[in-house]
């Protein structure tokens, strides 16, 4: 049996549109990605990158793995 606070966030992820941004990338895989730039896969550096891709403008119009819009 599911409560009213769960049964109401299944219900808003579900709205066309809206969603979970999974930012949780293993730091190998974050290092071999920054190491393709030259850039150091440190604390900082990571917390920055995961910064960008929820600040960045426009990025909710970009399709996500599954082929889909990110529309807001």
């Amino acid at each position: 049996m599911t409560s009213p606070a769960m049964e109401s966030t299944i219900e808003a992820l579900l709205v066309r549109g809206k969603g979970i941004l999974a930012a949780n990338e293993s730091s190998p895989t974050i290092a071999k990605r920054f190491a393709d730039i030259d850039l150091a896969s440190t604390e900082e550096s990571r917390r920055s990158y995961r910064e960008l891709l929820f600040t960045t403008r426009g990025m909710h119009e970009l399709e996500n793995a599954n082929g889909q819009n990110m529309q807001r």
